[in-house]
């Protein structure tokens, strides 16, 4: 693979012994990917319909319980944290479509948040099932099940809510459906639930449960080929004498930051795509209605899912992870300086600018936001990478709850300032945006982000 630095960020210790230990399931995992070297899509797909239908999780109540969950899940296994997550997720969110006052409402999505702790745990377990050339797939289909939830979650809730209004000869008004309106959606998604949590128990487990040093526990043919090799298997897998604090681990750390830094550039983008485009155009905006910004979204998410599925990876396997990453945010830069002239233009060539725009703007974030998780994920030990992905999650959530706040209140500001004489309201708000990719990009650079070296054993 080229690309220099982003070479280093692949792992380098997934040349393993041939040792397998009866009886544990990371090691089944281990002999499964020796056995076939293709892309594993079958346990893609089933971490990613996973991630689907629980990626809509009250942000507060996730942010206060992804470490927890990534601890736990780095303790017991991936599939037991994977099941009781879907679980809550199913429980609540028919609760929630039973909800008839607001408290209830909103003490039901925190509690869906609180129990979902499946997000990093996910994380860890895509790279887990595949080898490491298919790291940057396994990790992109985990991300476009999210532009998925974008489009199909909006729909069910679009079609399905209100059904006695809807499909009055289907659903009377003295109805389940009747008393509760919103129930048929939060139903129909908790279908969905029930029959990905079934099909859970065909879902192998990644994490490793044997104890390298009972070797009197071992049969006799792994205790010779431990003896023969103690000491690379014992540098390979026996990471819990080697572990360090994960808050100490600079390499995982700085990825970790790098990751939030684009969450907080994507939710504060989006956040002020909307308002931009429905605002008028005397305010510098493009006078949109809600259903031309539905559209742009529709077609964003649809795109994205064609490019991290068919184009990413490949885009990793040429540039590396770090090129990759640096060309995305410089594109990004350049993107969002083309905005405010875009209120110049009309139809239909204001649409189309603004589709590609989004399209391009969109799948530069997906990129940094994956190359960070890759990094991420190589960057610990296997009984460490789900707590990893855990503090990562918790801080992703944080940064994402302020970034609406203060997007709001850039744009609102600029709204009064359209007239000004240097850098127009609309100009400032996409001005500062760059200054955030920017930072993203600087923090792209050593001494900021600290490559790992090599990375443990999956």
């Amino acid at each position: 693979m080229a690309g220099g630095e982003g070479e280093a960020a692949w792992p380098l210790l997934d040349e393993k012994p041939d040792v397998y230990f009866d009886g544990c399931p990371g090691c089944a995992m281990e002999r499964r990917k020796a056995e076939n070297p293709g892309i594993p899509y079958g346990l893609f797909f089933h971490t990613w319909i996973i991630n689907l239908v629980t990626c809509a999780s009250y942000m507060l109540g996730r942010a206060l319980t992804s470490i927890f969950w990534g601890i736990l899940a780095d303790r017991i296994g991936r599939k037991p944290i994977i099941v009781i997550t879907t679980l809550s997720s199913l429980v609540f969110n028919t609760l929630f479509g039973l909800s008839v006052h607001y408290w209830m409402a909103i003490s039901t999505r925190f509690l869906l948040g609180f129990l979902n702790g499946s997000l990093g745990t996910i994380r860890a377990y895509a790279v887990e099932v595949c080898r490491p050339e298919h790291h940057a797939i396994g990790l992109s289909l985990v991300n476009t099940s999210w532009a998925i939830a974008l489009i199909i979650g909006p729909a069910i809730g679009g079609y399905f809510a209100q059904p006695t209004e809807k499909f009055p000869n289907l659903f009377s008004t003295d109805s389940l459906f009747g008393r509760f309106p919103y129930f048929l959606p939060c139903l129909f998604i908790s279908i969905i639930c029930f029959v990905v949590l079934i099909s859970c128990i065909w879902l192998p487990e990644t994490l490793h449960t044997h104890k390298v040093h009972n070797k009197e526990d071992q049969h006799p043919e792994s205790l010779i080929t431990y003896l023969s090799d103690s000491k690379e298997f014992d540098k390979q897998c026996s990471t819990s004498t080697k572990n360090k604090g994960l808050l100490t681990n600079w390499p995982l750390m700085s990825s970790i930051i790098l990751f939030c830094i684009t969450c907080f550039d994507d939710m504060a983008y989006s956040e002020i795509f909307s308002l931009w485009a429905e605002s008028d155009k005397k305010y510098g905006g493009l006078s949109f209605s809600s259903e031309d910004v539905g559209n742009v979204l529709v077609v964003t998410g649809a795109s994205i899912l064609l490019y991290q599925t068919f184009i990413y990876p490949h885009i990793a396997q040429v540039l590396g992870l770090i090129n990759s990453s640096r060309v995305a945010t410089i594109l990004s830069m350049v993107l969002l300086f083309t905005y405010p002239p875009m209120a110049y233009l009309s139809r239909p060539w204001l649409s189309i600018v603004v589709n590609v725009a989004s399209v391009l703007k969109s799948c530069s974030v997906a990129t940094v936001v994956t190359c960070s998780f890759i990094l991420q994920n190589n960057s610990v030990p296997q009984d460490q990478r789900a707590t990893a992905n855990g503090i990562a999650t918790t801080l992703m959530s944080l940064f994402k709850a302020f970034a609406p706040a203060g997007a709001g209140i850039v744009f609102s500001w600029a709204q009064k300032h359209q007239h000004a004489s240097i850098f127009p309201g609309d100009q400032m708000v996409f001005f500062l945006l760059d200054v955030v990719v920017l930072f993203e990009l600087i923090w792209t650079f050593k001494p900021f982000l600290d490559i790992p070296k090599q990375t443990s054993s999956s």
